[in-house]
């Protein structure tokens, strides 16, 4: 039997100042920061989550913050565009929200759905859709209350340097359904509700350039580690170099680079953001695992003080 992953699980970006990164994020789109800890790899940076108000997976956006990090450039090798699905009417609202922030936009027209296109302030492109699919999210802040606020990922743009093997790793490793052509656009999609439509740009746009502004990764719904450790097997049957199961404290990882030089991970669902604090207090505190607790203080005096707020 094919497999099929359910679709996105988070997206991990490069931006610049965490407080600009928490005042966009959380200030203006509304998202709810539910994990403050570092780079399991440079413990001397964040890495900071924002999704819904349980953190589910195809909510989640994650961020490295980089003061002062050099900008990149989004391009072939990259995820292009993270789109955002809100409730059906709800755009009139995020319009307004962005006309009230400054925020430039432009609306356009693709496979009959209507898109609000912009940037956030460090330069990664995002979109946001009205769907009627997906459960409502809870969480209320600054003004963005459930009836309008973002349910999470719509889904994704992704742009290859390769697009044609691109496709066929998209259809026939990772099981996602072909759903037509509309111009250079191929679109994709999962069995979720949620982060489950993907759009492949079939031509180049240029060579991209890892930076603050840019994806690092896309990472994919596995169910739990039985189901990634198949996963792991198929992806290294259709040769591809896949790294062995990382723990990431919320989630195991797996990480491959696929012939377009996206730089794909498969994570496991489970056990989620609240096992190590409650849900209620998510996001609260600086939570360090077990191999840099004994690092704390040292850590939190390098780490740049942040704190969510509502912005103006």
């Amino acid at each position: 039997m094919k497999k099929k992953t359910m679709g996105i699980h988070h997206i991990t970006a490069i931006v610049g100042h965490p407080q600009e990164n928490v005042d966009f994020y959380a200030g203006v789109l509304g998202l709810r920061l539910v994990k403050k800890t570092v780079n399991f790899d440079d413990p001397g940076t964040y890495h900071l989550y924002f999704g819904d108000e349980s953190g589910r997976p195809g909510t989640i956006i994650t961020f490295f913050p980089w003061a002062g990090a050099q900008q990149g450039v989004i391009g072939d090798g990259q995820v292009g565009v993270t789109s955002y699905v809100v409730p059906e009417g709800a755009l009139p609202f995020w319009e307004k929200r962005l006309e009230a922030f400054d925020i430039p936009f432009t609306k356009v027209e693709r496979f009959d759905e209507t898109y609000v296109e912009f940037d956030a302030p460090h330069g990664l492109h995002l979109e946001i859709v009205e769907r009627e699919e997906g459960a409502p999210n809870t969480w209320s802040f600054g003004g963005v209350t459930p009836e309008v606020a973002i349910k999470g990922f719509g889904g994704a743009t992704l742009l290859s340097v390769q697009p044609e093997k691109t496709a066929g790793l998209l259809e026939n490793v990772m099981g996602l359904e072909f759903v037509g052509k509309e111009g250079d656009i191929a679109r994709y999609r999962s069995a979720s509700d949620i982060g489950n439509v993907i759009d492949l740009k079939m031509s180049s746009v240029g060579r991209g350039r890892m930076g603050a502004g840019t994806v690092h990764h896309i990472a994919w719904r596995a169910d739990d580690d039985v189901d990634q450790l198949e996963w792991q097997k198929l992806v290294s049957d259709h040769g591809y170099g896949v790294t062995p199961v990382i723990d990431r404290n919320y989630f195991n990882a797996i990480y491959f680079r696929e012939q377009g030089e996206i730089l794909f991970e498969i994570a496991t669902d489970p056990p989620g953001f609240a096992h190590d604090e409650s849900q209620e207090t998510m996001g609260e505190k600086l939570m360090l695992p077990e191999q840099y607790e004994a690092h704390r203080e040292q850590l939190e005096r390098t780490l740049i003080p942040i704190e969510v707020r509502e912005v103006d």
